[in-house]
């Protein structure tokens, strides 16, 4: 990367780190107009694709409408992310308005037994860090962003928030599990697909490549285990939710307890569907569904139907 596209890179960060927080949701809403007027962005074929995959049974008009507000809350997600990383510790937890579990987090750090804290890819869960880092010292996993200029604007957003932020392999595993057990806390999001490997364990009712990391930190250290997302309210803030995981996460085996994570996400894309973000192309994780981001729509239903229906047989 040359040096004059790192400072344009930086300058635009910086921008838009210092919009309002209203501001920034306007401009998330223009643009996400613009894009559902237009159907111009392939990422929008990517998300109307996942909604219709988990929800069948919507017909196309309520489809499209579920489509076109995914669209509007995932653009304004990362318009707030901006303002989220050049706010200060405390500008973030003001926007918090209210929390809702919050006995089950206090708990959980009374316990001393640390805490694995669960997170989708849902609403805006960069400002739950924090106000999680003003009670607890929190071990992140981190991959690096290929991009230096944007790589160093989080990086320092996440020195703010105190964090350790460790590698994505074997090394930063172990240092999660010493910090769980020495009572500290990890943020794990759980429904991306595995660089390499993973298994096969069912998500919407199609088993999917996944890492089972998650449930093995859990049930290895018994550290708490608590579900959280947070959701703009129309207040220019945010409001959180937290809940325990189901308590047999700690009486079965790693894959069956990634699925009890994957059941309370699901609950929550179901209660909420316009608040996940379906742009990540997660269903080619099945080794049939390779190639069903690259196909014609119908095609790839058809594939995904097929594989249900065997999944549902062999069940």
């Amino acid at each position: 990367m040359t040096d004059s596209h790192k400072t344009i890179t930086t300058q635009l960060l910086n921008f838009f780190s210092r919009l309002p927080l209203p501001v920034a949701r306007f401009i998330g809403r223009f643009l996400a107009a613009i894009v559902n007027l237009l159907h111009v962005s392939k990422t929008s074929e990517v998300i109307r694709l996942n909604i219709e995959i988990c929800f069948p049974h919507l017909d196309k008009q309520q489809r499209e409408k579920l489509t076109e507000q995914a669209i509007r809350n995932e653009i304004q997600s990362y318009l707030e992310f901006f303002s989220i990383w050049g706010s200060s510790n405390q500008i973030n937890i003001d926007r918090i308005h209210s929390v809702q579990g919050e006995d089950f987090f206090h708990e959980a750090i009374q316990a001393g037994k640390g805490m694995v804290l669960i997170m989708p890819h849902f609403g805006t869960w960069e400002v739950m860090n924090a106000w999680l880092s003003q009670h607890t010292q929190m071990t992140i996993m981190y991959e690096p962003i290929k991009d230096e200029g944007a790589d160093h604007f989080v990086r320092t957003a996440r020195s703010r928030e105190n964090a350790h932020l460790v590698p994505t392999d074997e090394s930063g595993v172990r240092q999660i599990f010493k910090a769980l057990k020495q009572g500290g806390t990890t943020v794990i999001l759980p429904d991306h697909t595995p660089h390499i490997g993973g298994e096969l364990i069912e998500y919407f009712g199609i088993p999917l490549h996944s890492s089972n990391l998650s449930a093995k930190l859990i049930q290895k250290t018994k550290a708490k285990a608590l579900f959280l997302h947070a959701k703009r309210n129309e207040n220019h803030g945010f409001d959180l939710v937290i809940e325990p995981l189901d308590e047999n996460i700690y009486h079965v085996n790693a894959d069956q307890g990634t699925r009890i994570i994957f059941q309370a996400q699901e609950r929550l894309i179901c209660q909420h569907p316009e608040h996940y973000h379906w742009s990540y192309k997660r269903f080619k994780a099945n080794p049939a569904l390779k190639k069903i981001y690259n196909i014609p729509k119908e095609q790839a239903i058809s594939l995904t139907n097929s594989v249900r229906v065997e999944t549902i047989a062999e069940s």
